[in-house]
């Protein structure tokens, strides 16, 4: 409970300290009033989505290596012979595994770095 209340005050804490940047931001805006928020809403949106598929792959990944774990260490305890026939299998799994968090980064990059987004609205 305790722990969720300091991070719930240090997410305060940084949205007051990055108040006066915004309200600077005005300041900034060309002198025919119109500002255009297309650029700021397409990266808001790239960096959600960057995080959310950075978020779900590595929950993903994660529970796949500790159910493969799980079984492979079943699997010795039954039958302690077949060792290394598991610790193979097991060793190549976990490398297919491992290469959907690869996967997932890759997709992130691509969001944050060459956002094909910002070429389709002409930035």
């Amino acid at each position: 409970m305790k722990k969720g209340f300091v991070y719930t005050l240090i997410a305060f804490a940084l949205v007051v300290l990055s108040a006066p940047f915004v309200f600077a931001a005005n300041e900034a805006a060309p002198a025919t009033g119109v500002v255009d928020y297309t650029k700021a809403i397409v990266i808001g949106c790239s960096l959600l989505a960057a995080g959310l598929a950075m978020a779900f792959g590595t929950i993903g990944t994660g529970l796949g290596m500790g159910n493969g774990l799980n079984g492979a260490t079943n699997a010795v305890g039954r039958n302690p012979e077949a060792q290394g026939k598991v610790l193979l299998t097991m060793m190549v799994g976990l490398a297919m595994i491992e290469s959907l968090a690869i996967y997932a980064l890759v997709v992130a990059l691509v969001v944050l770095y060459a956002n094909p987004l910002l070429k389709y609205i002409g930035v």
